[in-house]
């Protein structure tokens, strides 16, 4: 089966082709800033990078003839996860999403690639995959559910690798999975379905490299009103400028650790912050599992990195067995999404999206 996977970031596309599993050719398409800047809307850009995706297949002697194309999932309305046909409704709420964000643009060209070919075109797992219990959706404030925002590709994806490793399927198993990069979700995955995780977009659960995570609500609103800082000042605190790089001005883990093991305190301190708030996510997905979990599962790029994946060990060794996947493959997760709905092992999902609240 050969395959085409487009995955729009906000200053590249990516664009790869399998044939089953294996990747034949892979390139990443760079915007930049001043090419991007006569765009006044992430929709005006669907020209500009269809173009830039049919010039690249082309200067790599590629033949549009494929049996799918799948594209990255956009800010969709919530929706469960799994693989979805793209239909008309699917990019109708793309195109008018009310958050910007440049994977809304891949569904609409996967799909408008596949009609010339004749080939279904198919997204997997977008973000806002919601598949919470009733009872997670409670906050404490009516007109403030929580809301289920996190990595679903690549948690989803790991989870069934782990799975097939030990001759499992996923829907059998009970799994944390913590995709630690520089947004960090963790995950509860009860047969199948992800019954809870933190919003790690919008300021929930653990901080990470850039976010800030769960804050002391009345602190946080005294801070919004203090007239020292906009409504887009406050919501970069939570969202691009906190964690890390708001303690230690940088978000590069690995740096962070080599001042560690230089002697630097403070880095040593704020790192291990980081992790254990990470810790007790992963033990509140553990009782969100009703303390049965069958593996808990380290993901995602600082998962890399053995002094970070050390600490956290310190303080979830003996919740569950621990197994470290990781770096985020989000072409490959794709690729193995549309290939098992192709060979008919995954079912073909309808988009009903989900009225929270």
């Amino acid at each position: 089966m050969k395959i085409l996977v487009i995955n729009p970031g906000s200053t590249s596309t990516k664009l790869a082709v399998y044939e089953d599993l294996e990747q034949v050719w892979r390139e990443s398409v760079f915007h930049s800033a001043k090419e991007l800047a006569r765009f006044h809307h992430i929709n005006e850009q669907y020209e500009y990078r269809r173009m830039h995706v049919l010039d690249a297949l082309q200067r790599a002697g590629i033949p549009m003839a494929f049996d799918a194309i799948i594209g990255r999932g956009g800010l969709l309305r919530p929706t469960p996860g799994g693989v979805y046909q793209i239909n008309e409704q699917i990019k109708y709420d793309l195109w008018h999403a009310s958050v910007e964000h440049a994977s809304n643009l891949a569904a609409p060209m996967a799909d408008e690639f596949a009609s010339q070919i004749g080939c279904p075109s198919f997204i997997a797992d977008p973000v806002v995959t919601d598949e919470l219990r009733d009872v997670a959706r409670f906050s404490g404030i009516p007109e403030i559910p929580r809301q289920s925002v996190f990595h679903a590709l690549n948690s989803r994806a790991v989870s069934r690798r782990y799975a097939a490793s030990i001759q499992k399927h996923y829907e059998e198993l009970d799994l944390v999975v913590a995709h630690l990069g520089g947004g960090i979700s963790v995950s509860a995955h009860r047969h199948g379905k992800v019954v809870d995780v933190n919003n790690a977009l919008d300021g929930e659960g653990p901080f990470s490299p850039e976010r800030a995570g769960t804050i002391p609500a009345r602190q946080l609103v005294d801070l919004c009103f203090s007239g020292k800082y906009t409504q887009k000042e406050i919501h970069k605190m939570l969202n691009g400028r906190g964690g890390l790089l708001a303690y230690l001005g940088t978000t590069d883990v690995q740096t962070i650790v080599r001042w560690v093991h230089a002697g630097n305190v403070r880095h040593k301190q704020v790192l291990e912050a980081m992790v254990y708030t990470v810790a007790k996510q992963i033990g509140a997905m553990h009782v969100a599992l009703h303390g049965h979990t069958d593996a808990i599962i380290l993901t995602g790029g600082i998962a890399h990195n053995a002094y970070v994946v050390s600490l956290l060990r310190e303080w979830i060794e003996g919740l569950a067995r621990i197994v470290v996947i990781p770096g985020e493959d989000e072409m490959g997760a794709l690729a193995m999404n549309a290939l098992e709905v192709l060979k008919g092992e995954l079912p073909l999902q309808k988009y009903e999206a989900i009225e929270n609240g």
